[in-house]
Parts: structure tokens; sequence; C-alpha cells
């Protein structure tokens, strides 16, 4: 009697649950491997080994690197996919398809969208409390595929209107969202010099100088009318923060000060902090530190603020976001390797933004965890992304 023999077939839609990877160089926390071999078993990492010399594999890795899946903490680059210009929106179901596209070229396997339940913070901004729920509700409705999609709940402390929307949101998922807390009006935090605001509102929503000016003294003014909003709002999320309800992030943070009062109110990570002074005292007190990738990337802040790349080369930073540019999370942390080292630097962008949203089963090439992998070639210049298999792919 013969026996019929099963061929196993590899779906191009995703990759299978099952399967082994060989002969890649393989991105651990504490070294770089030469020639290993990763077995995957229902998803997950189940060893990663060296290749014996004449062994066989389901997918041969021809001498890339084999990266985790990238973790970005911080995206608000749905919000232009959807919006590429200011007369063109469109739907969010199609822009969130579109982006998917674009983060799994990235190399980013998962990814908190920033969801701002706030007010306008300049005349042209399209941004609104009611997008913000949309957007949330876009996110929970893709459900399973490459990319693991989250929201990046953020609020205007001086909304009393944003709060209310997003104790809503809150009320409809698990414990442990990330929520961050900002304040973008101009003399404090990211536009701590107000003429910062002035040249953005120039050049991005085409006011004339005196226009702008008129515009951030109208702000500043209205910003010390809100202070009693403020306090309440920052009254509820430590609340929230201290029972464990939320993880929450402080935005821009410009000091030592403002880390102590964030830790205070329970606060678990400080996201982009514009000065030395203020990451250093993060660090000091235990939290992790989201920089810009973008700002790695050029060397310097586009609000004049500190250097990530400062921050990163002197040991000070937990997690690189892509803020509005997915693709700069890979270029950012290959650019640091010369002073980080290729583990170190790969780190930003898979285990330390693990660690700040919490993540315990992804970011790590370790036996147990996800099997989102990406495979990398570093270039001559900037990485390129070859491939990208998901564990949580459907």
């Amino acid at each position: 009697m013969s026996s019929a023999v099963e061929e196993v077939s590899w779906p191009l839609a995703a990759a299978p649950k099952d399967y082994v990877l060989g002969h890649v160089r393989a991105v651990l926390p504490d070294r770089v491997t030469d020639d290993s071999r990763i077995v995957v078993r229902a998803g997950r990492i189940e060893a990663i080994e060296d290749h014996p010399a004449g062994s066989s594999c389901d997918v041969d890795g021809g001498g890339l690197l084999c990266i985790p899946g990238l973790i970005d903490v911080h995206s608000d680059a749905l919000e232009r996919e959807r919006m590429p210009r200011p007369s063109a929106v469109l739907p969010w179901d199609f822009a969130l398809l579109s982006m998917e596209g674009k983060l799994t070229a990235a190399a980013v396997t998962t990814v908190f969208h920033g969801a701002a339940f706030q007010h306008k913070t300049s005349r042209g901004t399209q941004r609104s409390i009611g997008g913000a729920s949309e957007l949330c509700e876009t996110v929970r409705a893709r459900g399973a595929g490459p990319v693991d999609h989250r929201v990046l709940y953020r609020l205007d402390v001086r909304s009393a209107e944003g709060a209310a929307a997003l104790r809503a949101q809150l009320d409809t998922v698990d414990d442990g969202a990330l929520v961050s807390h900002e304040d973008h009006t101009p003399g404090i935090g990211q536009y701590a010099d107000r003429r910062q605001m002035e040249r953005y509102l120039v050049g991005a929503d085409g006011l004339t100088p005196g226009e702008a000016e008129e515009h951030v003294t109208e702000m500043i003014a209205e910003r010390g009318e809100l202070l009693d909003v403020r306090d309440e709002n920052l009254a509820w999320l430590g609340d929230l923060a201290r029972s464990g309800r939320i993880r929450l992030l402080g935005h821009d943070p410009e000091s030592a000060e403002e880390i102590s009062a964030l830790c205070t109110r329970g606060g678990a990570v400080a996201e982009f902090p514009t000065t030395m002074a203020a990451a250093v005292a993060a660090r000091e007190h235990g939290l992790p530190v989201v920089a810009g990738a973008p700002n790695v990337l050029r060397g310097h802040s586009h609000n004049g603020n500190v250097s990530a790349r400062e921050l990163a080369s002197r040991g000070l930073v937990t997690a690189l976001a892509s803020d509005y540019l997915p693709s700069g999370l890979l270029a950012a942390v290959f650019g640091l390797v010369g002073e980080l080292g290729l583990s170190a630097a790969i780190a930003l962008v898979t285990s330390g933004p693990a660690a700040v949203a919490g993540f315990a089963d992804r970011g790590r090439l370790e036996p147990g965890l996800r099997a989102d992998l990406a495979l990398v070639e570093p270039g001559p210049k900037w990485p390129l992304v070859r491939s990208v298999l998901s564990g949580g792919a459907a």
C-alpha cells in the first residue's frame, strides 16, 4: 500500500504558524549570531540555535539580519494618511489599510496610533474629539492582520470635552491602555519658545507673522483661563494610573519638577522630554524615556528642543517612536549602531518600546515570545527591509 505525502504550502497572504527560518544573523538582546535558524511553532519562537551544516529549512534567510518586529508606541501617521491634503479626506478604514502597507514595509508589527482628544492647536489643524473617537473605532474594527493595531489615547489636559470623550472610550477597553497627557499651548513644553509656534503657523497654515503672533497670544490667554480644567483632568488621570487602570505617559516634560509631579500622579513613562534635565530626571526616577526617531535621524529637534540623538548617545533613551515617519525608525537606530552597538540600537525599537507599553510577549528574539520577525539588509547607507513575518497574522 502506498502512502500519500502531504505537501505543506506557504500562503503568500501570511506567514504560517509553523516553520523554520534558517541562515540568518539573529540580533539577540546581548549579541548578534553568525548563522542561526529560528524554529517557529504556533506563531511563537520555539528555538534559536546554530544552523547545522547541510540541514534544511523552510525559509533561507540568506545571511540577512533577523530582528524582532518593530513596536511603535507613538504614531500620528494615520491622521496624515487619512488627510494627505487639506481638502482630501479619505475613509478611515481605507486610510488604516493604506497605512498598514507602509508600516509593514518599515518592519513595524505593532503600532499605537495617536487618538488626540484635544482642542485644535492651530487654525489649520483638523484634529477633533469626534475624529479621535472615529480613529479608535476604526482601529478596534481592523481585527487580526500583519500589524497589531493599538491606540495611544492623547488628552489635552485643558479640554473638558476631550476628557469626557476619553472617559467614554476607556470604559470600553481593558486595563493597561496607554494614555498620554499633554499641553501644546505655546510658552511651555514642546513650544517653550513661543516663536517656534509662530513660525509653525506661518509655514503650515499660511498666516502672516502678525496673525501668527496674535493667534499665539490668544492661545496663551485661553490657557490661563483653563487651569481648573487642567488640574481636574490631571487628578483624574492620576487616580486611573495609580489604580492600574491605565499606563500614563507624560508628554513633552521640560523639567525635573515636571518629572517628579508625573511620578507622584502615577506616571509610568516620560514621552519626548524637551530638555536634557527632564530626560536625566526621568531615568533617575526609573521611568522609561521615549524619544522621536525623526529627531535622531535629522540630528536635532525641529522645534529647537534637546537632540534625541544626544539623549540616546548618553544612554537616556529607552525607546524611539516614529511620531509621524514609520520608515524613520530603522534608519534612526542604524545611525546609532556605531555608538551603541547593533543589539542596543535595535532594542530602542523592539524591547524598549515593549517595556514602555507593558508587553511581555514580544520585542525580543527569545523562546516563547511572538514570532514577529523582520529580515533586514544593513545596506551601504540605509537599512533595507527584505521581509516581515508576523506571528499574529490571521
